[in-house]
């Protein structure tokens, strides 16, 4: 009886990390050439359209 539990447990992790994979995107595919822009600074990714954090301190 526990083992039928478990391996249908199993089974059901399975299912939803294959749902997983197809839904979320990888992290790499977010930050493509096109929307990846970096610092010319210290190199670190910017987020939105002002200044790197490196700049804004000094």
């Amino acid at each position: 009886m526990i083992f039928k539990i478990i391996t249908l447990f199993l089974v059901g992790m399975a299912i939803l990390a294959m749902f997983g994979k197809l839904r979320v995107p990888k992290i790499g595919q977010k930050l493509g050439k096109k929307t990846a822009h970096k610092c010319a600074k210290c190199g670190s990714y910017k987020i939105g359209k002002g200044p790197c954090a490196c700049r804004k301190k000094g």
